[in-house]
């Protein structure tokens, strides 16, 4: 792969890799680590990777795989040191469109919510929410990214899809009240 090559997928998906790792890691520093990685892999594999393909399936599964390996490095340091308080950023981005400043805190408001609810689901459910809702990435390309049949991406969105329903459901009702 050449520094062209490299630099033009870098710009074509690093956005989206970032953004990406940013949901994935929960917290900014985190994200940085990991989207750096994930590109560093792909220099190291680069002569083996085909830029004519899909990259950023590729790259995506790259960045899911080292950031299972740190959790599994993280939760075997911490059976060995014991529990390692950890301060998570929450990001809030407020759209700077053309809607009142009132629409805007309450869509971001939104926003944040369901970024919690996402947040709080279990890997086996957020990685394939993730996945196809942010980066929208087709059934089939979730399913190589994560290494698993179609029908499991499909079984594990849909019960994604009802989690969410009933944990927004309450949150919103308890707003209300």
């Amino acid at each position: 792969m050449s520094r062209e090559e490299l630099e033009a997928c870098i710009k074509a998906n690093g956005r989206d890799i970032y953004s990406f790792c940013c949901h994935l890691a929960g917290s900014r520093q985190e994200a940085d680590d990991l989207y750096q990685d994930t590109f560093l892999k792909m220099v190291e594999v680069g002569w083996r990777l085909d830029v004519t393909g899909n990259p950023k399936s590729y790259l995506l599964s790259v960045a899911v795989n080292l950031w299972r390996n740190r959790r599994r490095k993280s939760v075997w340091r911490q059976r060995i040191t014991g529990p390692v308080i950890s301060m998570e950023e929450t990001v809030l981005e407020v759209s700077s469109g053309e809607l009142p400043l009132e629409e805007q805190m309450i869509s971001g408001e939104e926003k944040q919510l369901v970024q919690r609810a996402v947040s709080g689901l279990p890997e086996r459910y957020r990685l394939p929410v993730l996945l196809f809702y942010m980066e929208e990435l087709k059934l089939s390309e979730i399913a190589q990214v994560l290494n698993i049949p179609e029908g499991t991406v499909k079984s594990r969105l849909f019960k994604a899809k009802k989690l969410l329903k009933k944990e927004l459901e309450v949150v919103l009702n308890e707003k209300r009240s």
